[in-house]
């Protein structure tokens, strides 16, 4: 943390690593305590140095910076240590958003940790949690699933893990991707589905738009999208399938039960009403 002096001029923080979130869209999202770090720190570690050398140019902030970023990270790392070793303030920021969320620097974080050095998370703008909070989706429970698979197949398989899941899931994607991976969702988690589709969130042309899978899939078929996007799936609104069936367990217990113990013990297995089950009990007895 920044802190001033006595004469009001900031000191400048604790060597370490500092990862700064910074906006997704609009510059004015990005908080005071970020700036302050940026301007104190000795280098910036930039995912790409263009997207934030326009950043640090809005805000008058000059600092030597460097790229940091999936393709070079493994070279770079044993550089940010050294730094590090030797007492020097590293900023480490993305094109946007939280670095090391679905964005380099998580192997980063680690190395610093086991070496001792100290690591701060400067916090701030982050599309993923943006885009949950005014989607209108349930946000008791949530996963964040990152990036989805290029291809459909391996887009699918990955899918299916989530089926049953009860919490609204986050994806991000790309958006000459988006009406395939919809249609995916929409085949593998249901087309009922209730979702929404957030792009450009931030910006001038920020939109959310909600309705189901299959009619989000349609959606984006014909009409093309443009930005960055997140896609929001909320759980099925339908009452789930029954994870019993019940009649071939009444069947196999009424060969051996009476009905009367039969139906007891289906309903304490099942946590079905008893005279739910005896009604199917009735039924089966009668086929």
């Amino acid at each position: 943390m920044v802190e001033a002096s006595g004469n009001g001029v900031a000191c400048k923080p604790p060597a370490g690593l500092y990862l700064i979130a910074t906006p997704i869209g609009h510059l004015g999202d990005i908080t005071l305590r970020a700036l302050a770090i940026l301007a104190a720190a000795d280098v910036i570690a930039c995912e790409d140095t263009r997207n934030s050398g326009n950043l640090l140019q809005a805000f008058g902030i000059k600092k030597p910076t460097f790229s940091y970023h999936d393709h070079n990270e493994d070279a770079r790392r044993p550089e940010v240590l050294q730094r590090l070793a030797q007492g020097e303030v590293v900023a480490l920021i993305s094109d946007a958003g939280m670095p090391a969320i679905a964005d380099p620097g998580f192997k980063l974080v680690r190395e610093c940790r086991e070496a001792g050095f100290n690591v701060t998370v400067i916090p701030g703008a982050n599309a993923a949690v943006t885009a949950m909070a005014g989607s209108g989706l349930p946000t008791d429970q949530f996963i964040f699933a990152g990036f989805l698979p290029p291809k459909s197949a391996a887009r699918k398989k990955g899918l299916a893990a989530f089926k049953q899941s009860a919490a609204t899931l986050i994806f991000y994607e790309a958006p000459q991707r988006l009406a395939a991976s919809l249609a995916d969702l929409a085949e593998t988690l249901g087309a009922d589905r209730p979702a929404a589709v957030a792009r450009e969130l931030t910006k001038f042309y920020e939109e959310m738009r909600r309705g189901t899978l299959g009619e989000l899939a349609d959606y984006y078929a014909a009409n093309e999208a443009r930005g960055e996007i997140v896609i929001l799936v909320g759980k099925s609104e339908h009452k789930e399938e029954e994870a019993f069936d019940i009649d071939a367990l009444l069947k196999g217990r009424l060969k051996h039960l009476t009905v009367r113990d039969a139906v007891a013990e289906v309903a304490e297995m099942t946590g079905h009403p008893k005279k739910e089950v005896y009604a199917r009990a009735l039924a089966v007895t009668k086929k």
